[in-house]
């Protein structure tokens, strides 16, 4: 009875320690407006690291392209630049439909999807295992780094007398050029998918008995793939940058030798047909790999 009245006691001597002070507003207490605005407001659109949405992305998206056909608009039609430099958007739409309804013109497609996509295949099949072998061990990043870092840096465009030396002008001088453009960066970038993979997971492996090689088979290749997805749509982006510079080594056909004729009779509808058609391409093949990163490996 004595430890029940203590503790009864204890407790009534906390309650007013315990209990709100009497001059803090409640829900209740609030006016009603400051209520109805605080229920109406929404989170900032501009969060960091937020989703929007897909439905205001695309709103948002379309909005900025409409921002740059409005600003092209307004200094074409109103000739604040000289049409010869900027035609109108229909002009080029007109001359875009008339060239895409030529054979001649889907030729030029044709060659140059086949020059990029040369480059970047040979880039692919010769720099990922060479990335692979740099990133799992410290002896293939002190043989192959240092030399991929310096020639990185180098022009692409610094090679083209060196390329036609070596294989000539043919098709293979375009496909080397975009080899080069993308080959060592891509070693790199595989490099550093294989030194991000969970050091755990390496660990778990050799306790398991697994040997290094298996270890690379079953742990390294399939840890890399989500990213390496990635990196390879970031390289073929690349690839596509280098389409014109390598379409100017003694070519008759392809995007970039059309685009380059136009440029000497001042044909600037022709040439932003050129340029519309080649970032159309490069947008499909971006959404290609997007499509397949989100087909083959949902979970990322």
């Amino acid at each position: 009875m004595r430890g029940s009245t203590a503790s009864t006691a204890a407790r009534q001597e906390a309650e007013p320690i315990l209990a709100a002070p009497a001059n803090l507003p409640s829900a209740e207490g609030m006016p009603a407006a400051a209520r109805s605005k605080a229920k109406r407001r929404k989170p900032h659109r501009m969060q960091i690291f937020k989703d929007i949405g897909t439905r205001s992305f695309g709103i948002t998206a379309g909005s900025s392209f409409l921002l740059l056909l409005l600003l092209w608009s307004a200094l074409s039609y109103t000739e604040a630049v000289n049409p010869i430099f900027l035609p109108t958007p229909d002009k080029v739409l007109t001359e875009m439909v008339h060239l895409l309804g030529t054979s001649d013109y889907w030729h030029h497609i044709g060659i140059s999807v086949f020059r990029v996509m040369g480059g970047f295949l040979l880039a692919c099949v010769i720099g990922i295992p060479i990335g692979i072998f740099a990133g799992t061990f410290k002896f293939g990043e002190a043989v192959v780094e240092p030399p991929m870092e310096f020639i990185r840096y180098m022009p692409a465009v610094a090679f083209i007398p060196l390329i036609m030396v070596w294989v000539g002008i043919g098709e293979w001088a375009k496909v080397m050029l975009i080899f080069i453009g993308c080959f060592f960066q891509l070693v790199l970038m595989v490099a550093d998918n294989v030194r991000r993979v969970p050091h755990d997971l390496v660990q778990a492996s050799f306790t398991l008995g697994a040997s290094r090689w298996k270890v690379i088979e079953t742990v390294l290749i399939p840890a890399i793939q989500p990213q390496l997805m990635h990196t390879l749509r970031l390289i073929l982006g690349w690839a596509w940058t280098y389409l014109v510079v390598a379409e100017l080594v003694a070519v008759n056909s392809g995007l970039g030798y059309a685009i380059m004729k136009a440029q000497r009779y001042l044909n600037t509808d022709q040439i932003f047909v050129g340029i519309i058609v080649i970032g159309l391409l490069g947008l499909i093949s971006d959404r290609i790999f997007a499509l397949m990163n989100k087909r083959f490996f949902p979970w990322v």
